[in-house]
């Protein structure tokens, strides 16, 4: 049996990032991936955020020579209502921009990027079995072949994302409280966008907040085009090959026939059912990180920077534990990690009940909210110096309280 220091299962940003970060700290790591790449995936948009955690990783120059699509901010849009987001103006200092990206060529860039720093990458191999101790975990495993594999290792990392491997062994997994809902998509030509249009992503809400369309460009000039709704109308949509979906996206009166005539570059795909909580984030001998902990919904884009946070963090905890420091798991990587999802929690929340749609497309919006908002859309959800984060869970429905008795007064002076 090959024994190494740590194994890794899953080669997406969680899992590269985990890798690449101990392996430049001198560790023997292995990531077991049960796909070949490259292969489809959404969450499309990054946030300024995980450029941080790609940077500290030493992943982020063998991305940036990739030339994806530079995304500067976020624009919201309901009807005539329209409110633009530009991260350069945010509260928290930090990255004032990030990438809009083809997930298949995303994720083979730093999987190639961790190989190249010498993490051992196995595609196509199946993690069946894990047993784990406080000292020794044994993972069994299958190859394309059919053939079956034994390795152990000091450590585990779980970024194995939608496939939640330990969750699923260890029994891990816990529903979402949020309703059941699903999301199709397509990528589409996208030949008259304005450059203004190339660096942000466009979300349209409809169906009194209970639908919204997302516009996210590429640098080829295509874009993806995706509906999230009710689980219900996704299905309805994903009908006789998405026929639904593909009248909805060329005739939906907020997207000004941007893709009217549009060829989709393959056929609308769907996923149902995607928010799933976790019972814990940690055990003898592994760690969860990415979506292997919980996906709430890819409203504000927050996946793939949950997920390259929660590697860097899981990373950096493992190194200190493989170093013989006592590691508080529970107060040093759940709760913090639990922390950041709360605070996208509330936003999501307030986006489906319309509290965050009141607050953005008011007649007058304060500069001050507006940028401690963007602050939050930009990935930074830890930062406590940040109002918007530090009361998350109060401050969305009392300011859209606010807002709506006074603009209700306005209207009944005039």
């Amino acid at each position: 049996m090959r024994t190494v220091d740590v194994v890794v299962i899953g080669a997406g940003p969680a899992g590269t990032v985990a890798a690449s970060y101990l392996k430049n700290q001198g560790y023997d790591v292995t990531i077991l991936e049960k796909e070949k790449f490259p292969r489809f995936q959404i969450g499309e948009s990054l946030l300024p955020c995980c450029m941080q955690h790609l940077d500290e990783s030493g992943l982020l120059e063998a991305v940036k020579a990739k030339n994806f699509q530079k995304k500067t901010g976020a624009a919201f849009m309901r009807g005539e209502k329209r409110c633009e987001f530009f991260f350069s103006e945010q509260f928290t200092k930090g990255w004032t921009w990030t990438w809009q990206v083809k997930r298949a060529d995303f994720d083979s860039t730093l999987a190639e990027a961790a190989q190249a720093k010498g993490v051992d990458v196995n595609f196509e191999c199946e993690v069946l079995k894990v047993t784990c101790t406080p000292d020794v975990q044994v993972l069994e495993y299958q190859d394309i072949d059919g053939n079956i594999h034994q390795i152990s290792c000091k450590f585990i990392i779980d970024s194995s994302g939608y496939g939640r491997v330990l969750p699923r062994l260890f029994d891990l997994s816990k529903p979402s409280a949020f309703s059941p809902r699903g999301a199709i998509f397509s990528h589409l030509e996208d030949k008259n966008r304005s450059e203004e249009a190339s660096n942000n992503i466009f979300v349209h809400s409809f169906d009194n907040n209970r639908s919204w369309i997302w516009a996210i460009p590429f640098s080829d000039g295509s874009t993806s085009v995706g509906i999230v709704g009710d689980k219900e109308k996704i299905m309805e949509m994903a009908e006789n090959n998405g026929e639904k979906y593909k009248a909805f996206i060329r005739d939906f009166d907020d997207l000004n026939g941007r893709f009217k005539n549009s060829a989709l570059k393959f056929e609308p795909r769907n996923i149902l059912g995607y928010s799933i909580g976790v019972k814990k984030m940690y055990g003898d001998g592994f760690v969860l990180s990415g979506n292997s902990t919980e996906f709430l919904d890819p409203i504000f884009s927050s996946g793939v920077t949950f997920a390259t946070a929660s590697g860097l963090l899981s990373a950096k905890m493992t190194h200190r534990h493989l170093q013989g420091e006592a590691v508080d798991w529970k107060t040093e990587y759940e709760d913090v990690i639990q922390k950041g999802i709360d605070v996208f929690r509330s936003y999501v929340s307030g986006w489906y009940s319309g509290d965050f749609q009141t607050i953005v497309f008011a007649k007058e919006v304060d500069n001050d909210f507006k940028n401690q908002i963007c602050s939050v859309l930009a990935g930074y959800v830890w930062d406590q110096s940040n109002p918007f984060v530090r009361k998350h869970d109060t401050i969305l429905p009392t300011l859209a309280k606010v807002i709506k008795m006074k603009e209700s007064n306005a209207e009944s002076a005039q």
